[in-house]
């Protein structure tokens, strides 16, 4: 007796629909149905049927089995991954529940989804809060309205992961792929012309684009890492920059914040353009997510590949999830994304023990160390300094020391733990010395909010404070 295999498509067909830009009423009259009928479709009231699917195929030139495949594995990838959140840990969540929920009321899904989405920023922004007030809660430090906080927040509550964004990056490298070089490229679709200048000409800029005589000005101080990337960067201004603005217009922002978070996501898109993300996935596991072997493999440099690596949490095809920081000399933290649960600290210093601070020591060489937060968290650390600026005798340069980890369980995936001390090892750090009550540590710089600092007129600890027991 056949089985019965209804086609039932309703998440992957709302999504082709807005892709397209179309309404169930156009979409109906292009596939000669009602517009009822496709809202049917969408809500899963419906199954597909084969005639449907042929229509579909024909009239928007797509892949039938892309379809098909879908029936709402995405959005069940992205529920069940929500449904891990701590705050659910003690109701019980079958996933063939959850495959359920998203199948039969994907409109449920997609409301579930939204909210998570909004609750995260909501609880960053409170973090935010927190730290800029003072102990009575009077105000200080930074304004709530800071619009770095708001782009860091937006990207955070994503998991810096914009799928939106690396489809259609991965199907415009593809398209440049036919062509001999991103150059070649301009000059062929764009009618622009890749030319590289001395900085008198550039006047501060690095990259410059010059509708008027049709040329894309680099600086010629940049690497060829750096100029490959702002070339990527202005093809991802030209031509991904609908789905950037769609991406931007999820979240509230103040102009600033805005804008900030728009050149990230455009950063983001250049960087998916370099190293699409399903090549770029395979390649980390091929390569075990040695850093400097992947710079080489996509022409990109050490920094830009640590960024991308944190950004692989596409629903169906994670990899390792990674946390990164890029800190100076003098401890200020000038880029932050996480994407492994990692507790940074929302303003101030970090902890002084952490190597990303000795990595200055040695320029350039990789250093690792597993480390243990206060609540016995185990996490894997590589950092490396990196260099900004230069480019010519007596120029500026600029030395960071960036670190990527992940938590302890995914270390092993990671070339650079092989012959390396296991997580025994450990060295206990805390997120900040206000919030660290690891009393012993003769790195403290501030005591801990609520305890009672000791006299030491009798007695001088070898710890920078002593505490009382209450």
């Amino acid at each position: 007796m056949p089985t019965d295999r209804r086609l039932y498509v309703g998440p992957s067909l709302r999504r082709l629909r807005r892709d397209l830009g179309l309404t169930q009423a156009d979409m109906a009259s292009d596939l000669e149905v009602s517009a009822s009928y496709i809202a049917l479709l969408e809500r899963n009231h419906r199954p597909l049927s084969a005639e449907v699917l042929l229509r579909l195929a024909q009239t928007y030139k797509m892949d039938m089995a892309a379809l098909a495949a879908g029936g709402g594995a995405e959005e069940t990838a992205r529920l069940q991954a929500v449904l891990k959140d701590p705050m659910f840990a003690d109701i019980d969540l079958p996933s063939l529940e959850t495959a359920d929920v998203t199948t039969n009321f994907p409109g449920v899904t997609e409301a579930l989804l939204r909210l998570y989405t909004a609750y995260k920023e909501e609880q960053l922004a409170l973090a935010d809060r927190g730290a800029e007030s003072g102990p009575a809660g009077t105000a200080g430090g930074l304004d709530a309205s800071d619009p770095i906080a708001e782009s860091r927040r937006f990207l955070e509550a994503r998991r810096n992961c914009f799928p939106s964004l690396d489809d259609p990056a991965e199907r415009l490298a593809q398209t440049v792929a036919d062509h001999d070089s991103l150059t070649g490229y301009f000059r062929a679709r764009h009618n622009l012309r890749v030319r590289r200048m001395p900085p008198e000409v550039m006047v501060g800029s690095i990259r410059r684009l010059d509708r008027h005589r049709r040329e894309i000005l680099l600086s010629d101080e940049l690497d060829h890492a750096s100029q490959t990337f702002q070339l990527a960067l202005q093809l991802a201004y030209l031509e991904l920059d609908a789905d950037i603005a769609a991406v931007v217009a999820e979240g509230s922002f103040t102009e600033s914040g805005e804008r900030l978070t728009r050149r990230a996501l455009a950063s983001y898109a250049a960087a998916a353009l370099l190293m699409p993300y399903s090549a770029f996935a395979r390649a980390v596991e091929a390569r075990r997510y040695d850093l400097e072997a992947l710079a080489r493999q996509f022409g990109a440099s050490f920094e830009q590949v640590a960024h991308r690596l944190t950004t692989l949490q596409k629903p169906g095809q994670e990899r390792v999830p990674f946390f990164f920081i890029r800190v100076d000399e003098a401890g200020n933290v000038s880029k932050r994304l996480d994407g492994a649960g990692f507790p940074f600290a929302r303003h101030g210093g970090g902890c002084p023990l952490w190597n990303v601070h000795a990595a200055f020591r040695t320029p350039r060489l990789i250093v690792t160390q597993w480390l243990e937060l206060p609540d016995g968290q185990r996490f894997f650390s590589v950092a490396r300094t990196v260099t900004a600026g230069g480019g010519g005798f007596g120029k500026v340069r600029v030395e960071r020391a960036i670190a990527l980890g992940c938590a302890a369980e995914h270390a092993g995936r990671l070339i650079y733990t092989d012959g390396q001390p296991g997580p025994e090892t450990a060295t206990p750090i805390g997120v900040t010395c206000r919030i660290c009550h690891r009393t012993e540590c003769t790195a403290r710089s501030a005591p801990p909010i609520g305890r009672q600092i000791l006299p030491d007129d009798i007695r001088r600890t070898s710890a920078p404070f002593g505490f009382s027991d209450s």
